[in-house]
Order: structure tokens, then C-alpha cells, then sequence
């Protein structure tokens, strides 16, 4: 494979919306679960396209004339709504960006109380629903969260949910073009889809500009725009590395503390996000320091950090889309020891190592880490996942036994 090349410009690009397992999983909610279904995930993700898709009615936040019916309340809503009329079935009802306002919880609880068996809400936001708990009343028990990530290769050749009774899939292939496009311009509907570089970094530049300018400047208490801009743009060159926030701090001028808590904030507005090294022990987890992954791996310009956070982002898409549809609890982490042994990342299912991943970029020597820490927390699979290797027809869940090297195009379309 030759990582880093453009994709064909004369091949045909869907014109129409590309199916995505979050339609799957937004039509199941619909069809058996009465709570509201929160998708959450990062600006530009795709949540109001499916989300919309599904909706009879949509009220967005950022509208005026919708912000002053849900200002007005409940019931004014309701009335908007027309959820007086008889229907056969209830209405699919999307609240679009409702994280802006500071009192949506209280709101939503009202509104779902009162009207819940008339509507089904689907609500969306750009940064966690969960960050600004503003209001003393709870949603406990009246929504179930999905979670939103870019395309992956898992995905892309295979948008169906997968089976409850063996949650990874059998390999299967990814065209090339899509591959290349994947890794050149990122999971992002918008830059994946239209394949130009030019398009790509002019569209990075304006989400980060809005991430900054926009979500920060608007949603939080931090002034200090300059110096996150600043803190943004090391981030990006140092994705898949651990975080020392004393360099944090100094290097944009602010406490610890105050360094920590705005890589907190960076990682609420889905710029990327933090895995802690994984120890039995919770607490000693808690006191090592955590590594850093961008969630749109195009911006990664070294080679080796793409393919890490590459890898890393399709992990995390699996953990958390495993969790949100009920299959379990899944964890994502990395391992690293006293003697310095580390291992890129490691998968927990339901409390126990499940299989252990380390990113190459090219085929090479297996590393020996990955032995070690196998045998050591007895994980049933061990993996070095190779950027460059020609994909096989061959499942890498179905030998657990030592460590084994295997395509990266071959392990990932087997996760979600």
C-alpha cells in the first residue's frame, strides 16, 4: 500500500448520503426503547444528517425562532410540536445543538415527562451532553447516549450492527480508494467524501477555528483564546504521546491546574481524547500520566503518530459503540511498566484484558512486549497491526494463542 498518495480523482463518489451503523442503531432505539436517545460526538460527525433523516420535526438551538419556543418552555414546545393531533404512532422529534443552553437538562426532563409517550426526542450536541450539569434535576433513566466517531474501515465495509452473539465481524476487504481516502483526508463525512487535499486542510482550518473561536469562546469561562489556539495546534503535532503537564503549562504560559483543565475542556469538545495506562488498581491508573490521541488523524503530518492515532481512533469507536449498544463494558487503554515495556493499547471487556494491540507501520520484528504483557495479564489476543501489510481473508479473533502480526486492513474491518 502507498500510504499518503490521493485517491483517484476519476473514481465516482456516492451521491447520496452513505448508509452509516448509526442509522442502524438510531432505527432500533426508535423501534424498542422509550428514553430519549442522546448521539453526541464532534462537530461535523454526521449526528443531525442521521439524526434528521429520522425526524418529523426538528428544533435547533442556534435558530432564533426555535431558541424562543424552547426558551418559552415545555409546553410552547408541545404546542410548536402540534403533539395535541392524534397519530398512529408517536412523532420523531430531533432537538438539534440543545447543549447550548444552559438550562437543557432541566428542560428536557419537563419536556420528556410530560410529552414523552406523544414524541420520540432524539437530541444532539457537539460537546458532551453530560460536561455543563447545570440544575439540580437528573436524567438518570430517561435517555440512552450513543456516542458518534468519523468513518472507519470497520464501517465502510459494513454499516449493519453487529452480532450479539460474536461482536467482531469477519474480515472483509476495503477497496482501495477507499482506504487511501480514509487515511488521506480522515473519517469525516464532508473531507472523506469530496477526496481533495486542497478542500481537506481548508475544512481543518475552519473547524479548528470554530472549535476555538465559537464552542470555547461561547460554552466555557476561558478568555485566554490565544494561548488555547496555541495549545490546540501542539496537540495535533503530538498526538499518541503521554502528557507531561508541567510542559504543558509552560509552554502556554498558565498553571498546571489551569493546563490540565483546558486539555479537559479540549477533550469535552471531542478534539481528541485521553487513554490512561491500565492497572488493575484504578487509583494507580489514575496517578500515571495519560496519553493524547487526535480524533481526526489527517492532521497527524508524522507517519508513525497518523498510524498510531489512526488505529487508536478506530478502537475507540469500537469500545465505545460496543458499551453504548449494550454489549458490554469496554475500555480502551495502554499498558506500560515499571522497566519501560509499553504496549500501544490494550482492550478490556467487562473488567478483564480482552486483546492487546501494537501499531507498526511497516512489517518488522514482532514486538516483544506484546508477549509479555499477554502472558502477564492472560489476554486471550495479542496483535501487531501492520499500516502497510496487503489485507488478508483471514479472521484474526479466531487464534488465541501467542502474538500475531496481521494487516491493519484486515484487523480493523472487523471492528465496528
Amino acid at each position: 500500500m502507498m500510504v499518503g498518495m490521493a485517491a483517484d480523482p476519476e473514481i465516482d463518489l456516492p451521491s447520496v448520503p452513505r448508509e452509516r451503523i448509526y442509522d442502524a442503531m438510531l432505527d432500533r432505539h426508535l423501534r424498542e426503547d422509550r428514553q430519549m436517545a442522546f448521539v453526541a460526538g464532534p462537530r461535523q460527525v454526521g449526528k443531525t444528517t442521521a439524526c434528521g433523516r429520522r425526524a418529523d420535526e426538528t428544533l435547533n438551538w442556534d435558530n432564533a425562532d426555535d431558541r424562543g419556543v424552547m426558551l418559552a418552555g415545555p409546553a410552547a414546545t408541545a404546542g410548536r410540536l402540534a403533539l395535541e393531533r392524534l397519530t398512529s404512532t408517536p412523532r420523531v422529534t430531533l432537538i438539534d445543538e440543545i447543549h447550548k443552553y444552559g438550562k437543557w437538562k432541566a428542560f428536557l426532563k419537563g419536556f420528556f415527562d410530560t410529552y414523552g409517550a406523544r414524541t420520540k426526542l432524539l437530541v444532539t450536541g457537539s460537546s458532551r451532553l453530560d460536561v455543563y450539569r447545570r440544575g439540580g434535576d437528573s436524567l438518570m433513566g430517561r435517555y440512552l447516549l450513543y456516542r458518534m466517531h468519523p468513518f472507519t474501515v470497520g464501517e465502510l465495509v459494513d454499516p449493519r450492527l453487529p452480532d450479539e452473539m460474536r461482536i467482531v465481524r469477519s474480515p472483509c476487504g476495503i477497496p482501495a480508494q477507499e482506504w487511501e481516502a480514509l487515511w488521506e483526508h480522515g473519517g469525516f463525512p464532508e473531507p472523506f467524501t469530496k477526496r481533495d487535499r486542497r478542500f481537506t486542510r481548508r475544512w481543518a482550518a475552519l473547524r479548528r477555528q470554530q472549535l476555538v473561536r465559537e464552542d470555547i469562546r461561547d460554552l466555557t469561562q476561558i478568555h485566554e483564546l490565544g494561548q488555547i489556539e496555541a495549545l490546540v495546534r501542539y496537540l495535533e503535532a503530538h498526538s499518541g504521546d503521554q502528557v507531561i503537564f508541567s510542559k504543558l503549562a509552560a509552554l502556554v504560559g498558565v498553571s498546571v491546574d489551569t493546563a490540565r483543565r483546558w486539555l479537559g475542556t479540549l477533550s469535552g469538545f471531542y478534539l481528541g481524547f485521553m487513554l490512561q495506562p491500565w492497572f488493575t488498581n484504578v487509583a494507580r491508573s489514575l496517578r500515571k500520566e495519560p496519553k493524547w490521541y487526535l480524533r481526526d488523524w489527517a492532521l497527524v503530518s508524522d507517519v508513525g503518530k497518523r498510524a498510531e492515532t489512526f488505529v487508536a481512533c478506530h478502537l475507540l469507536k469500537a469500545v465505545e459503540g460496543w458499551t453504548d449498544l449494550g454489549l458490554g463494558e469496554f475500555q480502551l487503554a495502554y499498558l506500560r511498566d515499571k522497566e519501560k515495556r509499553e504496549v500501544d493499547f490494550v482492550v478490556v471487556r467487562d473488567g478483564r484484558p480482552w486483546f492487546l494491540v501494537e501499531v507498526k507501520q511497516s512489517s518488522g520484528q514482532l514486538q516483544g512486549a506484546l508477549a509479555h504483557f499477554q502472558r502477564q495479564l492472560g489476554a486471550p489476543h495479542a496483535f501487531q497491526v501492520v499500516i502497510d501489510a496487503e489485507p488478508i481473508t483471514a479472521d484474526c479473533f479466531a487464534r488465541p494463542d501467542g502474538p500475531l502480526v496481521v494487516p491493519a486492513r484486515t484487523f480493523l474491518s472487523q471492528l465496528l
